[in-house]
């Protein structure tokens, strides 16, 4: 048990209401989880608020309730406090809670609309490779040094966030890598931790659906270098042009690093092949098992990022050489008939050009590369003709299939994304709603030397449909229906 006067000793508590000597076991800001000795933060949400749910919070034995506004009926025999901003308050709370564990590690935190993952994921496996413990919480998975934890959102809520820390420091982690959200950080989820460095990757057309103008999206990601402390770096990409934007009011240390300009870190490609890339960073040659300009732009975040950290040349360039892709990024299935399928997570107009820009870049132009691309249900419906546009013009052909339907009808979902075909791409367009089928008709279609692009899932191995995941692995599907032409072949 804390006291709850100690938990919430950095908010800034308007009034107060009620015995102040309360302790409490835990703090919730769901009223289903509410208890006797837990205390409830009347969280403002996108689709609920937390202030219609005190009552049922009281009822169910709570004796704390931290909300923004008081009740109409304030009962004798509950402690209120009132706070500017319950989400911001909680994730102060929630970070004390804890013991303040994002002050007990050095955490680094990675924004932007791609990159996120392969950078904060590359960079725990960077340190914890090169001997460090640390800890990653992704899109992906989180990690505990080399203990997997699963993970459901890119950026969790501030309790978990918190408890993950705190578990982290259990076990001795000196580091921890992060994803954060443009919602996360809108929501205040980080608010209460302390980040030694931030990274901003890049920006594009992403998200709308929730930030309506991509301004508010672009500050979203700028409030998080607004806010950290002068002990922390900011490193951004300037090949964005919001990149220097992220710098404008931040007490951090600003670094840079570009592939077309003077930076602090600068890539520059040597050779690439499907299976890595020659690469300068600065005045270091490196080998890596990575392919693509957007991966060089990830390495330099990283190599940035490492070595802001302290880590010294010698580590740092052997780690980068050893690092392999994130799962379902660029991940390059074989077949015995010199077919390439490639499976990438690429779900945004920006990310599917960089993947086809590097294969383009690669292939010799004597073979046909055939994409399979969707669009997500219920997100931002803008992108959808953004991306087959993108698909059909930097492919030999284009099948257009479902991705996450999730409660949207998929076959209007396709018939959105080819309102961005142009006429006279029309006779290199396909339609396969199941997208099981669309693998399958991909690989019959090729012939020898031909390169397949499965995009929008990456790792993921689940289709959600009418609110049901079922399971679909890309990587899986582009093996079976390989497997299924071999044995025709025999």
């Amino acid at each position: 048990m804390k006291r709850i006067s100690d938990i919430l000793i950095k908010c800034d508590i308007i009034e107060s209401v009620g015995r102040k000597d309360r302790s409490v076991s835990g703090l919730v800001f769901d009223s289903r989880k509410s208890a006797d000795d837990v205390a409830f933060f009347a969280v403002r949400g996108t689709q609920v608020d937390g202030h219609d749910y005190i009552y049922k919070a009281i009822e169910q034995g709570c004796h704390v309730v931290v909300c923004e506004r008081l009740p109409e009926n304030v009962s004798n025999d509950v402690t209120y406090y009132v706070v500017d901003n319950t989400a911001k308050a909680l994730g102060y709370a929630a970070s004390e809670f804890y013991g303040n564990p994002s002050e007990k590690l050095r955490l680094v935190g990675v924004t932007g609309t791609n990159g996120k993952t392969t950078i904060a994921t590359l960079l725990y496996r960077l340190f914890f490779n090169s001997g460090y413990p640390c800890g990653l919480l992704s899109t992906i998975e989180n990690r505990i040094n080399n203990v997997v934890v699963p993970s459901t959102h890119t950026t969790g809520d501030q309790l978990q966030i918190n408890e993950m820390l705190s578990r982290m420091v259990d076990a001795g982690c000196e580091y921890a890598f992060m994803e954060v959200s443009s919602h996360a950080i809108d929501q205040d989820r980080i608010a209460g931790l302390k980040f030694e460095g931030a990274i901003f990757t890049n920006l594009t057309h992403d998200h709308l659906d929730y930030h309506k103008t991509v301004a508010a999206y672009r500050d979203a990601k700028k409030k998080f270098f607004d806010n950290l402390p002068s002990s922390a770096f900011a490193l951004t990409n300037l090949d964005d042009k919001n990149g220097m934007v992220m710098l404008q009011n931040t007490k951090a240390v600003k670094k840079t690093y570009s592939l077309r300009t003077d930076a602090d870190f600068k890539g520059v490609v040597l050779e690439s092949y499907f299976d890595g890339m020659e690469l300068k960073i600065n005045r270091n040659n490196i080998s890596t098992f990575l392919v693509g300009k957007f991966n060089v732009s990830n390495l330099l975040a990283i190599f940035g990022a490492a070595s802001s950290l302290g880590m010294n040349d010698e580590d740092l360039l052997k780690g980068i050489s050893q690092l392999q892709s994130a799962p379902g990024r660029f991940q390059v299935v074989q077949s015995d008939f010199g077919i390439v399928g490639i499976v990438d997570y690429a779900h945004t107009p920006d990310a599917l050009k960089n993947v086809l820009d590097t294969i383009n870049e690669i292939r010799t132009h004597n073979e046909t590369l055939i994409t399979i691309a969707g669009a997500g249900g219920n997100r931002d419906a803008a992108k959808r003709p953004e991306m087959a546009a993108v698909a059909v013009e930097k492919s030999d052909r284009l099948i257009i299939t479902s991705d996450n339907p999730r409660f949207e009808d998929p076959e209007e979902i396709i018939k959105q994304m080819k309102a961005g075909v142009g006429g006279e791409y029309y006779n290199k367009v396909l339609s396969i709603t199941d997208r099981r089928e669309a693998i399958r008709t991909a690989v019959a279609l090729a012939k020898k030397g031909d390169i397949i692009l499965v995009a929008g899932k990456g790792h993921e191995d689940y289709q959600e449909i009418k609110g049901v995941k079922h399971h679909f692995d890309d990587r899986e599907q582009v093996r079976e229906a390989f497997d299924t032409l071999r044995k025709k072949a025999n």
